[in-house]
């Protein structure tokens, strides 16, 4: 077996509010269906999805990897109309993060890696 690519699907508790808030900050948004939309951010892609487990959505963990995090903190320390919540910059062993919980509660970890 070949895997060529690995694709999430992330919860929408506001399908409307994550496509703004995932187009806010670089992804190109397409819709799929009435129910699915396409995000894509150069080669990165995800998926959006109108449907939404509590407990699945605030477990959900996911890596971005920034090639400039204070750039990425900026970005987000100006994101305006979500309800989101993002702490600052931190030193991790395999670098510098900001963890960023998205409008369904889904964790983004911001990494800028050593």
């Amino acid at each position: 077996m070949q895997v060529d690519d690995i694709r999430i699907f992330i919860p929408c508790k506001n399908y409307e509010q994550s496509q703004r808030f995932y187009k806010a900050l670089g992804f190109k948004i397409e819709d799929a269906s009435n129910d699915l939309c396409v995000c894509t951010f150069g080669e990165c892609t995800l998926f959006l999805q109108r449907y939404y487990n509590k407990t699945f959505a605030e477990n959900l963990m996911l890596q971005l990897c920034v090639l400039n995090i204070d750039e990425a903190y900026e970005l987000i320390s100006n994101l305006n109309g979500f309800d989101i919540r993002f702490e600052g910059i931190k030193q991790e062993p395999w670098g510098r993060v900001i963890y960023l919980w998205g409008p369904s509660g889904e964790l983004w970890h911001v990494t800028e890696l050593n």
